[in-house]
């Protein structure tokens, strides 16, 4: 028999024996799906706090404020440490600059600044930052080196907001991982004991086979393309799951999620999570079956 007969064999087989017992795979492809649904929104949502942290970091600005005796030569090495640090630009801001920005920020009420006698502002370095340079966590790092410099009365940029943003993003991490070492839990337990059902139902013609000569490798062929062709299916299930999930969120979910969206929208790459959702289903798939039939072919 020819490669191409055999494979022919093989998904006639598979095909067949998912439509002799179709309640049993539907059931599998359900569970496998709903699992394959969870793993996705946590990689989804992760992803979206990471293009949100992203997004922050081009409004956040690190500023410096210096103390009003700072000497000059060390606020120029300062100025060059920290360009060299995180590559970006930096300006240097006068306290009447400041107080010109603060007083066009209040309007109105900023009119009563220019009656004061001396302007309260320090000088300050304003670091606009690259985004390869604004994690949370350097961010704070840099913050702390900086501020232990004598002639640094204080540092800011918007320090508790990418630190809360940056707990959340690592806790939906961990769900992530979680939910996945629960994907392949499940996916094992119920693609196994499917096809433990199949194998039983079939084991008379099992030992016919092996009986003329089948290999087991001939014998397991057609069980782990059922296998393989439920991970497709709970796959492609679970993406269009996500898909109207997601949807549904961008439409009705503004009061729940609406701070995790940018410009209304999630930023999703449906490309890759595509193939990560079915190669995912197909790879717990054929764990599943692989282990059922190691298990009942021992005849």
């Amino acid at each position: 028999m020819s490669t191409s007969a055999r494979l022919a064999y093989f998904v006639r087989t598979a095909i067949g024996s998912m439509v002799r017992s179709p309640f049993v795979h539907v059931i599998a492809i359900a569970a496998l799906g709903l699992s394959l649904v969870g793993f996705g929104m946590a990689r989804i949502a992760a992803d979206q706090l990471d293009a949100l942290l992203a997004s922050l970091g081009g409004e956040v600005e690190f500023t410096v404020y210096l103390a009003t005796d700072a000497p000059n030569e060390q606020v120029d090495e300062l100025e060059k440490a920290l360009v060299n640090r995180t590559h970006g630009t930096i300006a240097r801001i006068s306290p009447a600059t400041a107080l010109g920005r603060l007083a066009a920020q209040l309007g109105e009420q900023g009119k009563s600044l220019t009656e004061l006698g001396d302007n309260p502002l320090p000088w300050s370095l304003e670091l606009q930052l690259p985004l390869g340079s604004r994690e949370p966590t350097a961010l704070k790092t840099l913050a702390e080196k900086t501020r232990a410099l004598p002639f640094v009365t204080g540092v800011d940029y918007g320090e508790e907001a990418l630190e809360r943003l940056g707990v959340i993003s690592r806790a939906l991490r961990l769900a992530g991982l979680i939910v996945f070492a629960l994907v392949f839990l499940t996916a094992v337990i119920v693609v196994s004991a499917t096809l433990q059902l199949a194998i039983f139902a079939r084991r008379e013609e099992i030992e016919i086979q092996k009986l003329v000569g089948g290999t087991d490798r001939f014998v397991r062929m057609p069980f782990l393309i059922e296998g393989a062709l439920q991970g497709v299916f709970s796959g492609a299930f679970a993406l269009a799951a996500v898909y109207g999930l997601v949807r549904w969120l961008e439409k009705e979910g503004g009061d729940l999620v609406g701070f995790l969206m940018l410009d209304g929208r999630f930023v999703v790459a449906w490309g890759r999570l595509a193939l990560e959702q079915l190669g995912l289903g197909v790879a717990l798939g054929l764990t599943g079956s692989f282990i059922a039939v190691r298990r009942f072919l021992r005849v």
